[in-house]
């Protein structure tokens, strides 16, 4: 991977700074305010994930020696492989698709969503204007990232990334404004993982998130 895939979501990111929450979230809460609340798998399977940061640096990545060999395995398919900038681009394209889905708009982060997770996404939009509910997730920082899994399968290379956050969330009503879930006044710790997948023989050098689960 090369550094154009830092540069799209760290340019993206720039006017980013709150995080989102899908219709029943997609992470966990752990702490002592409040019952953990899990955030389902985007794609409906629970089992493919990716999570990311802020836009803090990045700091050298450390692997588990288990993940060494499917990194390495990474590397000899696409030279340019970096995972480093791997997970500090993750860590924007976090922000970027946290705050488009916060926003209601995904048209500037649907390139690095695959067709199912966009269209779950989507729903989970319509879903909750429906309700007639609006949630307001504010990234407070973002403590951790590091890549939990990795794999390679026909060139095609998957990673998923663990991410824990510090996150304010409430749920208003959309008429009134008034808090019907959730204190401003209160920061959750949340885990979340994404995986992301790249076809390593592509020109294209971005990452496309493929599903997310909650992490422990």
């Amino acid at each position: 991977m090369n550094g154009s895939f830092i540069e799209l979501v760290v340019f993206a990111a720039i006017a980013v700074v709150v995080g989102w929450r899908l219709y029943q979230t997609l992470g966990k809460r752990t702490g002592h305010e409040e019952p953990v609340r899990r955030r389902p798998a985007a794609n409906g399977a629970g089992d493919n994930v990716v999570a990311l940061p802020d836009r803090l640096s990045a700091k050298p990545v450390a692997v588990e020696p288990s993940l060494a060999g499917a990194l390495t395995q990474i590397n000899l398919a696409d030279s340019s492989f970096d995972q480093d900038q791997f997970v500090a681009g993750a860590r924007g394209a976090f922000e970027m698709i946290v705050t488009a889905f916060t926003k209601g708009d995904l048209t500037d982060v649907k390139s690095l969503l695959s067709p199912a997770v966009h269209d779950s996404f989507v729903k989970a939009v319509a879903q909750r204007g429906a309700q007639g509910r609006k949630h307001e997730t504010t990234l407070v920082a973002v403590d951790e990232v590091a890549i939990v899994e990795a794999a390679v399968e026909r060139r095609v290379a998957r990673l998923t990334v663990r991410v824990v956050s510090r996150q304010v969330d409430v749920v208003r009503d959309a008429a009134t404004g008034d808090v019907v879930e959730g204190d401003s006044r209160r920061t959750d710790r949340i885990v979340d993982l994404w995986t992301f997948e790249r076809d390593t023989r592509s020109r294209d050098p971005n990452w496309m998130l493929v599903a997310t689960r909650s992490g422990e």
